[in-house]
């Protein structure tokens, strides 16, 4: 196993610090070192409940959930490889960590026995705005189709820096529009399956958002979920844009 957690733990005050954990998973450790989590997946619970052999897990498990205390962990939509009901309530059981979750995800909560941590859960819809330490969190817009309705991409803005993870979503460059252009990070999938964007439409919305950096997510983890880096590289070195492809368990400065 890497040891991610190890990585986080030592990662240099003073310095904002964006760590990859697979699939759609990220975490931010700001610069006076609070960590806020993105749709972490950690455990094999996808293929568990599933039930099919195109969600086995692919990628290695880089950290445990009760590794690390998050001051925030949000969670963009039920889908469990975004929910991870096998890592959620470990997550949460030190009665501090922060989780927020879109409205959807309440069916989730309620399986989990999770009620119990009460104040400790919101939800949270578009156009919704909190601070928590070190974390301002903006909740907008994302389109993933009637199976997830009321699924969120997230703003996180820390130390000064901005980064943008869309969420499972499809191409709304009509809703993009009203998002801001001065991004340092744009996060979004590119398997262009279950509603999602692919290689070649992650590049549009670069395109009109001109963030710092895009980096692609969701390809990977299942064979069922597709996604081709290479092809995402090479359409947006064709287009001049900036990205960088994240290693598992990787961690750049910002």
């Amino acid at each position: 196993m890497l040891r991610l957690a190890e990585r986080i733990l030592t990662a240099p005050r003073g310095k904002t610090v964006l760590f990859s954990a697979g699939q759609a998973g990220y975490i931010i450790k700001s610069a006076a070192g609070e960590l806020l989590a993105i749709d972490l997946y950690l455990s094999e619970c996808v293929e568990r409940l599933e039930g099919h052999h195109g969600y086995r897990r692919l990628l290695p498990q880089v950290l445990l959930p009760e590794e690390l205390e998050f001051d925030v962990v949000i969670c963009t939509h039920p889908h469990l490889d975004h929910f991870d009901v096998d890592a959620v309530p470990a997550l949460i059981a030190n009665h501090r960590t922060r989780l927020l979750c879109s409205v959807d995800c309440r069916k989730l909560v309620e399986k989990d026995g999770l009620e119990y941590y009460g104040d400790q859960i919101t939800y949270v819809a578009p156009k919704d705005c909190m601070t928590i330490g070190d974390f301002r969190i903006d909740f907008v817009d994302c389109d993933h189709g009637t199976g997830a309705p009321d699924a969120v991409g997230v703003i996180v803005t820390v130390d000064g820096k901005k980064v943008y993870e869309t969420g499972d979503t499809c191409l709304r460059l009509d809703r993009a529009i009203s998002l801001p252009r001065d991004l340092d990070v744009l996060i979004g999938p590119i398997n262009g399956a279950y509603g999602n964007m692919n290689e070649e439409e992650l590049p549009q919305l670069a395109e009109l958002l001109c963030p710092r950096m895009t980096i692609p997510c969701h390809y990977g983890m299942f064979a069922s979920h597709h996604g081709d880096p290479g092809k995402f590289y090479d359409i947006m070195r064709e287009k001049n844009l900036p990205c960088y492809l994240m290693q598992l368990g990787e961690g750049i400065v910002l």
